[in-house]
């Protein structure tokens, strides 16, 4: 995951976590979706700019992702899920670089392990993904599972209650993420967590 932040000019800069103010803009680049998080106070211009930033950032990955705007007090889906995440944000010089052969599917990420490469950072979230959806969970386990691991990075395992996590649950539920997003969110912080970027 990587994290901008956009200037009044349109200037990125890579950022450890984001700061959800009214007069700022970030750019999230999850891989499959690069989100574009506007404040309610960023004009115009420094929308259109950040529009074409995104789409230049999209032109160089190997297989485009999906571009999703999210408005302030109107964010939708998945990215509903991460946000407390993303404010806490990335240690510092640790945030995940791409390679240029993400977004690889599940029998791609095998061939390749099977030829004796490494798998990459999306690889390993695509396997761990996939054993997820091969548990074939019923949909509300799932959020339950990401409201504790989120809830656990957020306040420490000894801190999280079980009324907190039924919260918290049900928050990740009106999220209207899908089953697939949601295992493809807790295998994505399962590796964050393995490999201490969070």
């Amino acid at each position: 995951m990587l994290l901008y932040s956009v200037s009044d000019k349109g200037t990125l800069t890579k950022v450890s976590k984001v700061n959800f103010a009214e007069n700022r803009v970030f750019i999230i680049d999850d891989y499959k979706t690069i989100y574009i998080w506007f404040g309610l106070k960023v004009p115009n211009k420094k929308k259109d700019l950040t529009i074409k930033k995104a789409n230049l950032l999209n032109e160089k990955k190997k297989k485009s992702a999906k571009v999703q705007i999210q408005n302030q007090k109107k964010e939708f889906g998945a990215f509903l899920t991460m946000m407390d995440i993303l404010k806490k944000g990335l240690r510092r010089g640790d945030t995940i670089e791409k390679r240029p052969e993400l977004k690889i599917k599940y029998e791609q990420t095998l061939e390749f392990m099977e030829a004796g490469l490494n798998p990459d950072f999306e690889a390993e979230i695509t396997l761990t993904a996939h054993n997820l959806l091969e548990e074939k969970k019923t949909y509300e386990s799932l959020c339950k599972q990401l409201a504790r691991i989120q809830l656990a990075l957020l306040k420490g395992n000894s801190k999280v209650s079980e009324n907190n996590i039924k919260k918290r649950m049900k928050e990740i539920q009106k999220s209207s993420s899908t089953y697939d997003e949601i295992c493809w969110l807790i295998a994505e912080l399962q590796i964050l967590i393995k490999n201490k970027y969070v």
